[in-house]
């Protein structure tokens, strides 16, 4: 039976990212209105398909910067004058490192701190600020689901040899703060289950594993051999988990991580 979202009003920070429009289109497609939060206005392409159909949610698309309070605090009255508040809040901004070549790297006692401190300002302390904005409106009249989006390297660290093959010098490193900001989300949306649960609120982090992307043959080869499911995710086999976080299946689950990764993390 398909999950039907009508009349829930969804928010989805960081909408333009890779992950972003996967959680937009499935919010629309059960029925929910959708502001879309990003620097960028313009719908991604699949956004923008999806909420041009009759039957879905609608879907507006509103400026706002996690790193930016004010902005935020401007996109929640664009929120409130288009659709009400909130009902679903769904965490999603944030910066990552692919594996590349192109993206240089460095020894770990050399990253720069200007890279550790942009990363920890977008991944953690920006879903803080936007709980503090979104999520106490939410609070206040007593009712929504927050999903804040974390990472299998929330959890796990990253596995050297997946990268060994990459022509770098130093190795690839998977940027440390990356790992420490999605396991502080984890532990934000526990205590926010806390401190919001007599408010009515759940508060949930979803962690995907490794995305299919566009990740070199290399890579992917020796990332699926370590996952009991023997291949990486796919936009279906997030949108399902998310579905269920945002709707009423999940009534009474609060202050949880799901992990979906294939079974990554059970070795």
């Amino acid at each position: 039976m398909p999950i039907d979202l009508t009349g829930e009003v969804a928010v989805v920070t960081g909408v333009a990212g890779k992950l972003g429009g996967i959680w937009a289109c499935a919010l629309l497609e059960a029925g929910a209105d959708v502001l879309g939060l990003d620097l960028n206005e313009v719908p991604p392409d699949d956004v923008r398909k999806v909420a041009e159909r009759e039957d879905t949610g609608t879907y507006v698309g509103a400026w706002a910067d996690v790193t930016h309070r004010r902005s935020l605090e401007q996109s929640l009255r664009t929120c409130q004058e288009r659709f009400g508040v909130p009902t679903i809040l769904v965490n999603n901004a944030g910066i990552d490192q692919p594996p590349s070549a192109a993206g240089g790297s460095w020894y770990f006692e050399e990253v720069p701190e200007e890279l550790s401190a942009v990363t920890l300002d977008v991944n953690a302390l920006g879903a803080l600020r936007v709980c503090q904005v979104y999520g106490s409106a939410m609070a206040h009249v007593g009712r929504g689901t927050i999903i804040n989006i974390g990472s299998l390297y929330g959890n796990v660290a990253p596995y050297p040899p997946l990268y060994e093959h990459i022509d770098l010098d130093p190795p690839f490193l998977k940027p440390p703060a990356y790992g420490m900001s999605k396991a502080g989300v984890s532990a934000l949306s526990r205590y926010l289950a806390a401190l919001w649960g007599p408010n009515g609120i759940r508060v949930n982090t979803l962690s995907p594993g490794g995305v299919l992307g566009e990740q070199d043959p290399e890579f992917r080869r020796k990332f699926t051999a370590r996952v009991p499911l023997g291949r990486m995710a796919e936009a279906g086999d997030l949108t399902g988990p998310l579905l269920f976080l945002a709707s009423d299946l999940s009534s009474y689950v609060t202050g949880q991580e799901l992990i979906v990764d294939g079974g990554y993390v059970c070795w």
